[in-house]
């Protein structure tokens, strides 16, 4: 028995509404109790993205067609490192099945094991007890299965799957301590499981698992498309936002000469390719004229005209209130070398990075881990021939690198984890120097920088055998939780002390969006007293969300 184009469709958006379905219950299994529990907020956000491309698919799509709108959709919406790792797993059946009607157990195998392989090898020091043991462990004895058995039905090998990926999850605090200690088992591990199960469901012969929320919530989960008239907020120079994708029929002809035209056609071009398909974005008056050049490649489909002046009138207001994560494509100024992109959030922080130079700031940090497109439409917006980008998260740099594959400039990702990283690199830029040089500069710059963090516990936890209660302040110093205290003054007061080192000369408090200016007048005197004549100390309202307080050490 094997599996048709229309049942791997229903499994793909069937696993995606499984996880949705227990998204918060992924969050929760975060080892620590910092308000940053987003591994299943952000898998779900990422199959969605697929699920969007597949419920639009002709119920005659074969398997191959269903696995390559998977896997480009989902590389495109890839949020957090888990997220990535989720389409690079999911790419597997993208090359396994091109080109193929139906899916056999044997094809399923495969796909797991080419999965397997790309999302270990794009992880510079995987780790044993995540998502990705288990996805290995199911792969490897899928193929076991197989093996013992070749005359083995496709849905038959897949209950071989979620068996071993049941298994692998329950074993997971075993490999990792820090899972042990907190009583847990990975979050990405079981995002991972759902999904699986969630397919499983329909490759059995059963139904589509439901939808879990309507009205807002869904929405959040699964957000529509922009809509065009959003995204041109100035005069509107041409009438109509056209979208597309081509279906590459030669894999010679090359695609920036599809985009060389809609340039000379219009503005606000924008064309990514991967293997087998072309995504086209143009602004024209003659979508015609783009729709009939792009048929020289390969067929079209998921056509999209929209008028953009006569949906501006009504949409005015809306635009303001739109996600700032919205950036017109800039070509490259042959004349600037550089430019800068950096992932913040909070209207003061955004401005000390635009103050230093950088072009484009992507909102997002905690809990709001941008996706791979957002990153890309920023990098696409940055008019430079190399664009630096600062993902100043350690959970964003995964989706950072991988939209660096997709852009049409070179980019360098600076594996910055902090804010106060980021803003120390960007101070340490040379615009005179060779990018070589500048790389190493802005990477030395960030090892010399301490960073501390005052949150709060989001649950009741135990970590090292000490009861940390929910609503507590937790004090982060470089990225590890160092104690608890209940009054504000006395925390930041602590945690400048442990940074502080002899040859520190600078402190800079950001504080967030819950801390009112006279709060922080009170923390800043209450530190300044306590610090060497030798450091200077500077207040800066950052107004960013989850911490009170970030602090940098220079």
């Amino acid at each position: 028995m094997v599996v048709t184009g229309s049942q791997l469709c229903k499994g793909f958006i069937s696993g995606a509404n499984n996880i949705a379905n227990h998204r918060k219950e992924v969050d929760a299994l975060n080892v620590f109790p910092v308000p940053d529990g987003d591994t299943g907020t952000n898998m779900t956000m990422t199959v969605g993205a697929a699920k969007r491309e597949l419920e639009i698919l002709p119920e005659n799509a074969t398997a191959g067609q269903v696995a390559q709108t998977t896997a480009s959709a989902l590389l495109r919406g890839a949020r957090g490192n888990s997220g990535v790792i989720l389409s690079l797993l999911f790419r597997g059946f993208s090359t396994q099945l091109k080109g193929k009607d139906t899916v056999s157990a044997a094809d399923l195998a495969g796909s797991l094991e080419i999965g397997v392989e790309g999302a270990y090898k794009a992880v510079m020091k995987p780790t044993e007890g995540t998502i990705l043991t288990v996805a290995r462990l199911a792969s490897e004895e899928a193929r076991k299965a197989l093996d013992a058995n070749p005359q083995m039905t496709a849905p038959a090998l897949w209950d071989v799957v979620i068996t071993a990926a049941a298994e692998a999850l329950a074993a997971t605090p075993e490999q990792l301590p820090v899972l042990k200690k907190a009583g847990v088992v990975d979050a990405g591990g079981k995002g991972l499981l759902l999904i699986f199960e969630g397919i499983a469901a329909v490759l059995s012969g059963g139904a589509v698992v439901s939808e879990p929320v309507t009205g807002a919530e869904k929405d959040t989960l699964f957000p529509s498309e922009r809509n065009a008239a959003g995204e041109y907020e100035g005069e509107i120079t041409f009438t109509y936002c056209t979208e597309f994708i081509v279906l590459r029929a030669d894999q010679e002809q090359e695609p920036m000469l599809l985009r060389e035209y809609l340039e000379s056609i219009g503005d606000s071009a924008v064309v990514v390719d991967d293997e087998d398909i072309i995504k086209c974005h143009v602004h024209t008056d003659n979508p015609g004229d783009a729709l009939q050049r792009a048929l020289a490649f390969g067929g079209l489909t998921k056509i999209k005209i929209e008028n953009m002046r006569e949906q501006h009138a009504d949409q005015k207001q809306s635009i303001k209130n739109k996600s700032s994560n919205s950036f017109p494509y800039a070509p490259v100024d042959p004349s600037r070398e550089y430019g800068f992109v950096a992932v913040a959030a909070g209207e003061g922080v955004k401005s000390l990075f635009t103050d230093l130079g950088v072009d484009n700031v992507v909102s997002g940090g905690q809990t709001m881990n941008p996706s791979t497109d957002d990153l890309l439409e920023a990098i696409h917006a940055t008019p430079a021939k190399t664009v630096i980008v600062m993902p100043n998260n350690k959970n964003i740099i995964m989706a950072a690198e991988q939209a660096t594959k997709m852009a049409d400039r070179d980019v360098f990702v600076l594996p910055t984890r902090t804010i106060p990283q980021g803003l120390g690199a960007m101070l340490a830029f040379n615009p005179e120097a060779p990018l070589a040089e500048n790389q190493l500069k802005m990477v030395k710059a960030t090892e010399r920088i301490g960073t501390g963090l005052i949150t709060f516990a989001a649950r009741d936890s135990s970590i090292d055998g000490d009861k940390i209660k929910k609503g507590e302040l937790l004090a982060l110093e470089n990225g590890k939780i160092s104690f608890t205290e209940k009054d504000m003054v006395k925390a930041v007061v602590k945690l400048v002390r442990s940074l502080i080192k002899k040859d520190s000369t600078f402190v800079t408090l950001i504080y967030g969006a819950d801390v009112s200016a006279e709060q922080a007048r009170e923390v800043e005197a209450a530190v300044s007293a306590r610090l060497p004549d030798s450091v200077e100390l500077a207040l800066i309202e950052g107004g960013q969300p989850v911490y009170y307080y970030i602090i940098s050490v220079e």
